[in-house]
């Protein structure tokens, strides 16, 4: 997952002071708004928990604080939040889930109550579940799987997604919602048309479907998926393949179905919506989808003709995400125009290295499955996960940002 501060804000208080309000946004989209203090505080829980273990947490300025002093507390912030995220047990910490519940909740002044929250299969069926707007996704699932009749040992092999529904019948995977998220907040604050929460299956390694085997509610849903994916043009069997999964599927043989598909180009992969690359040309169109270890691309050249081009996963040494966007009304709600999100792979190639860049507005993750193989990407910050200058990246509308004035106690 990726978290950034794109941009901070001066509010008034009911002092009649200033405060900082800072614009946290996850994998992309608006996750919520957060003042310095309250970041403070929750750091200071955590490390009551946790120890030393924690990273490092932004000072406290006890003087005015200059533009570039505001600019660095934002850097450190985004850096912190990014960091904090990748030891599992702080992940699953009630300290940790408790406090981003609550400023989710309170960015976008929702309150605690029952609801009802209609979760889709892959074959267009929902289910309705009973919720508080407060429930995390991890929440939900289990719920959803409790309906349906997915044992609970499998819930890791499955998660909840944020998912487009575009016309035609086409649909985008926009995202996948994190463990705490809360995914009530999500469908309202997502600023995409016709966002709906789907239930998909969460790793990439077709052998993985043996695991699965036993359980009649998990072979549903991966052969639910599995004829989307080829209905889709996801999955690109070859005419014999798709003539003898035809055969299959009219009798209904999910298992023998699933054993064919698994030999299938592309099965299991996530396929991005059309994006760009620079790639053998800056502005290439790509399409790009992810899966089995690889990040496989048919790059679109500016005559027209297209290569197929597989980036290894083994190959990659590092990467950088960076958030692209307009931030409009700076003084009230904010809304995100040409949102996108800029990935750069680093892989080695030939004993040299070199970059390839993605321009998306979806979020590229690795399952836990996958972060378990022996030439696993270690999330280190320094090593594998970096931010590119902001100030280069985001255009602001109306820049109110001044802090020369403010000193700590206002922040």
């Amino acid at each position: 997952m990726h978290f950034c501060i794109p941009v901070s804000q001066q509010r008034p208080d009911a002092l009649g002071g200033r405060y900082v309000l800072y614009s946290v946004y996850l994998d992309g989209f608006l996750f919520c708004r957060v003042r310095y203090s309250q970041l403070h505080r929750w750091n200071e829980q955590l490390r009551r928990v946790f120890g030393n273990c924690l990273p490092p947490f932004p000072p406290k300025y006890y003087l005015a604080m200059t533009t570039s002093m505001a600019d660095a507390r934002r850097d450190q912030l985004e850096q912190y939040l990014q960091n904090v995220t990748v030891d599992p047990k702080m992940l699953r910490s009630d300290v940790f889930v408790d406090f981003l519940k609550l400023v989710q909740l309170d960015t976008f002044s929702i309150t605690t109550k029952k609801s009802s929250l209609d979760v889709f299969l892959p074959d267009g069926r929902s289910i309705q579940v009973e919720i508080l707007t407060s429930d995390t996704a991890e929440r939900v699932l289990e719920m959803v799987s409790h309906e349906i009749g997915l044992c609970r040992e499998l819930l890791g092999y499955f998660g909840l997604f944020l998912i487009q529904f575009c016309k035609e019948g086409k649909f985008s995977v926009v995202k996948k919602l994190a463990d705490f998220e809360l995914p009530y907040v999500s469908l309202r604050s997502s600023e995409e048309a016709n966002c709906k929460v789907g239930l998909r299956k969460w790793y990439m390694d077709p052998s993985l479907d043996s695991m699965l085997m036993d359980c009649r509610a998990a072979v549903d849903l991966i052969y639910m998926q599995a004829i989307q994916d080829i209905e889709k043009g996801w999955t690109k069997p070859t005419p014999a393949q798709r003539q003898k999964l035809e055969a299959l599927q009219k009798e209904d043989s999910q298992t023998q179905f699933l054993e064919l598909s698994r030999d299938v180009q592309h099965y299991g992969y996530v396929q991005l919506d059309p994006c760009t690359c620079d790639y053998l040309e800056p502005g290439c169109g790509a399409i790009v989808s992810v899966g089995n270890d690889e990040i496989s691309c048919c790059i679109t050249l500016p005559d027209n003709q297209t290569q197929d081009v597989i980036f290894q996963m083994n190959r990659v040494k590092s990467w950088q995400i960076t958030f692209l966007g307009t931030l409009l009304d700076m003084d009230g709600p904010q809304r995100t125009l040409n949102q996108n999100l800029e990935l750069r792979v680093q892989y080695s190639k030939d004993s040299r290295s070199q970059w390839f860049v993605i321009y998306t507005k979806q979020q590229i993750e690795v399952p836990e499955q996958a972060k378990s193989k022996k030439y696993h990407i270690q999330q280190s910050q320094k090593d594998c996960s970096s931010f590119l200058p902001r100030k280069s990246k985001i255009k602001v509308e109306k820049v109110d940002c001044v802090f020369g004035t403010i000193k700590e106690e206002d922040l």
